[in-house]
């Protein structure tokens, strides 16, 4: 069965016996690969399937559940820590993979539509925390969430965040994406009248201590309303923005 909503209506309508039913739920919840127990359940708790973490997976294994989410209907997916030979195993074995090199994203049967009213705003403050917050981006998006990207946008020139003031102000949830001393956190945490989500990212001298120093100043924020995620974690933060959104609709 497709999802437990269809499950009950063929119960309803005669399709599907009592025993049929009871066997499905009994099996449904997850399915076990040996190497994995692919959460099935997934999408009907959290309104989406489980996600994939590519990173110390094989490709094979990857695509095993891939498939066995897609069997057990959940049409779209996405996997994070994907690199780029993975991805092309993947499409060579016939996979509906569309792969985004730069966040190194894997997106399973297309991106689905918005439901939201508001979006979430992704921001980063210089363009070489893009993987990071493109990562967040299509992690919002892959939860049905509309998003505006507003990239290199940092401290170093303030004048470029303040003419997205609009975007700012209106946005349901903010993703804040910031390596170096991490600043961005603080100054949209003090402007925007939504949460915001800090992302410390790597990027920096060796102060930054790959990302520790950002970390910490985002955590010390004076800014109220602002919470942190680890460092690199876009798809943490993508994740807790789209969720935000989604209850504010």
């Amino acid at each position: 069965m497709a999802d437990i909503r269809e499950l009950l209506e063929g119960v309803r309508a005669g399709t599907v016996s009592v025993h049929e039913a009871e066997h499905a739920l009994k099996t449904k919840p997850y399915e076990d690969l040996g190497f994995a127990n692919v959460d099935l359940h997934r999408q009907l708790r959290q309104g989406v399937s489980e996600v994939i973490y590519g990173e110390g997976k094989t490709a094979e294994q990857i695509a095993q559940i891939a498939r066995t989410l897609a069997e057990n209907g959940q049409v779209h997916g996405l996997i994070t820590r994907l690199d780029g030979a993975k991805a092309k195993a993947l499409v060579d074995w016939g996979l509906p993979l569309e792969y985004d090199p730069a966040a190194r994203v894997g997106i399973l049967g297309g991106k689905p539509e918005s439901v939201t009213e508001g979006y979430v705003l992704v921001a980063s403050a210089g363009t070489s925390d893009l993987p990071v917050a493109e990562e967040a981006a299509l992690t919002a998006e892959m939860q049905g969430c509309t998003v505006r990207r507003a990239y290199d946008v940092g401290v170093a020139g303030l004048h470029r965040l303040l003419a997205r003031m609009d975007d700012i102000m209106d946005a349901s949830a903010i993703v804040a994406v910031a390596g170096m001393e991490g600043a961005l956190a603080s100054v949209l945490g003090g402007m925007a009248a939504c949460p915001v989500v800090a992302v410390p990212t790597s990027v920096g001298y060796g102060a930054s201590f790959d990302g520790v120093a950002a970390l910490l100043s985002m955590l010390n924020s004076c800014a109220a309303g602002v919470t942190v995620v680890n460092i690199d974690n876009g798809f943490g933060a993508g994740y807790a923005a789209a969720k935000i959104c989604i209850r504010r609709k």
